[in-house]
Formats: structure tokens, sequence, C-alpha cells
């Protein structure tokens, strides 16, 4: 009897083991040290199911917050990794790492500053991705990157798919902040904010920030570079920027997908998105 119990304790004991071996892992306070901006630079990370025992290399999404929260918004408020670990239980979506940056620490924002002094896209691409790239087992690939966010994540999706066609194989902006709409409005925002601002700046400030001005000078090879899914409720208080981008998409013959669905800016809304954000993304990363 004894040794039956010894034995079952045992079992016990390693299946436990091989579950919590089997546990998707998430870490939301890691660093890592940016030249550009002087400073070290958080991040969180979701780790699929078998990252520890597979060895293989996986697909990514990058996935950024909105103004106010910081890397640990998706895993706090989102609810990351119940929502990725059930997607992909239930084959809606591949095994892949995402990675949440952090845009709120020192400026808020994931772009460079007009002026010259806080250029977080350049972080983002120069030092944060390829360092990210290296640290985890990552398929660094166009067709194996993707890039979501909400908010002025939802920006931060627009621009650096919009700049960096190359690199992404698909882009989900939720609730997104398009940037000015049209060039008199980032007149009067820039120069509430930098008073001593030049007429050009201004310009090309819209030129490089403006979804609505980067999509409508979108040279003809690069219409079908991105699949594009953006999603915004219809009580959002930035529907009109998101309904312009659509537009503006349409009227230039640039494939994506729409959806205007009940609902505001907030957790509630990007929580039910996130598994349809999986599943498309993933449909990118598979081969067909």
């Amino acid at each position: 009897m004894r040794k039956q119990i010894l034995s079952l304790l045992a079992l016990c004991l390693f299946t436990t083991s091989f579950l919590l071996a089997q546990s998707s892992k998430v870490s939301d306070n890691l660093s890592m040290t940016s030249k550009i901006l002087k400073m070290d630079r958080k991040y969180a990370i979701y780790l699929p199911t078998d990252y520890e025992t597979s060895g293989r290399s996986y697909p990514v999404l990058y996935l950024l917050h909105g103004a106010g929260d910081d890397q640990t918004g998706w895993v706090q408020f989102g609810e990351v990794k119940s929502i990725t670990d059930k997607a992909t239980l239930d084959g809606k979506c591949t095994a892949m790492i995402i990675v949440m940056p952090d845009g709120n620490t020192g400026q808020r924002g994931y772009f460079n500053s007009p002026k010259g002094d806080w250029n977080y896209e350049d972080f983002f691409f120069t030092e944060f991705m390829p360092y990210i790239e290296k640290t985890y087992r990552i398929r660094a690939e166009k067709r194996y990157r993707a890039i979501s966010g909400l908010s002025m994540g939802g920006g931060g999706t627009f621009m650096y798919a919009l700049h960096h066609p190359e690199l992404f194989s698909s882009a989900c902006p939720l609730s997104a902040s398009v940037g000015a709409l049209t060039l008199e409005e980032a007149s009067t925002r820039l120069k509430k904010q930098y008073p001593d601002i030049t007429d050009a700046d201004i310009t090309k400030n819209f030129n490089d920030l403006s979804a609505i001005s980067l999509i409508n000078n979108m040279p003809e090879d690069q219409k079908k570079a991105i699949r594009w899914y953006i999603d915004c409720g219809d009580d959002d208080f930035l529907y009109e920027g998101n309904c312009l981008a659509h537009i503006a998409m349409r009227k230039k013959d640039i494939p994506h997908e729409f959806r205007i669905r009940d609902g505001a800016h907030n957790w509630t809304y990007w929580r039910e998105a996130l598994p349809t954000v999986l599943e498309f993304v993933s449909m990118s990363f598979h081969q067909f």
C-alpha cells in the first residue's frame, strides 16, 4: 500500500510539473537599455505554452498600449494571457510571441519629436525590435511579424506599418488615434506644443504622422504589402478618424477589413477585439 501511495504521489508530482512546464508565461517588468533614449526601457512579453520545451522559433505580434497605460496595460487590463491561451487552445490562432513595449516613460507616444530630442520610433526599429528578435526565438521575417495596438497604440500601429510595410505582414489598429485629419488641424496642435515650429516642419510632421496623409500618398506597389484589420466602436470618440482612414483606403483601392462594432473607447471593447486580432494575424503567418 505504501508503495502504491508513493507511486501515486510521484505520478501527481510528474503531472503537475509537466502541466507547469506546458503553461504559457507572461513577464511584465523586463527591460533593455536604449542608447537613443538614454535610459532603460521596460517591456512585457507573452511566451506561448510550449516555448520552454519545443526549441522552435515563433511568429511575433507587437502589441501597443494606449495613452495613460504602460507595458503592463495589455497584461493587467487586456487579459492577454488568458485570451491568447484560449484562442490557441481553440485553434483560432497559432502559437506566437506577443511583445508589449512601454511607450509612456520619459515622454508619451511612439513617434519621434519634431525637435529631434525624443526619437522613440528610431529606438523601436533600430534598438528595441532587433534586441527582442535576438533575445527570443522569433522568426525575424516580414511574413511572421505583425503589429496591433489600441488608441495611441492604434496610431502607432498605423504609422509603423505605413512607414515600414517591408517589416509587417499584417496590422490591426484598434480605436486608433490616426493623427491630424488635415494640415490645418496639425498646425493648430503643433503650434500649441511648439510655438516656434516652422511651417515646413508642420507640413513634414503632417505628412509623416497622419494616417490619412500616408494613405492618400501610398505608392501603388505598397497597396497590398500589408493585410489590414481596422476596428472601432460606434460610440468611440475617435470614430471619425477611423472612418476617414477606411474611406481613404477604399478610394485608393487598398484591401482591408473594417469593423464598426457596438462599443466605446474602453477595455471591454478591446478585450473583445483581441481574439479576432489574434485570428487575423495568424492567417498571415500561415501558408496558403
